[in-house]
C-alpha cells in the first residue's frame, strides 16, 4: 500500500508541475491577457439597455 501512495504522490506532483508550466508558458500569455481584460470590456448590449437610465437590477 505504501508503494501506491508513493506513486500517487509523484503523479500528483508531476501534474501540478505540468499545470504550472502550462500556465506560465509564453504561448498562453495572449489568451490570459485577453481574459484578464474581460471585466473591463464594454458590453454593447448592456450599454444599449442601460442607455435609458435603467439599471440591470430592475
Amino acid at each position: 500500500m505504501a508503494m501506491f501512495h508513493s506513486v500517487w504522490t509523484v503523479m500528483l506532483f508531476l501534474s501540478f508541475i505540468g499545470i504550472v508550466a502550462w500556465a506560465w508558458s509564453s504561448r498562453r500569455k495572449q489568451g490570459f491577457d485577453e481574459a484578464a481584460r474581460l471585466p473591463f470590456r464594454d458590453d454593447p448590449e448592456s450599454s444599449a439597455a442601460n442607455a435609458g437610465g435603467e439599471s440591470e437590477d430592475g
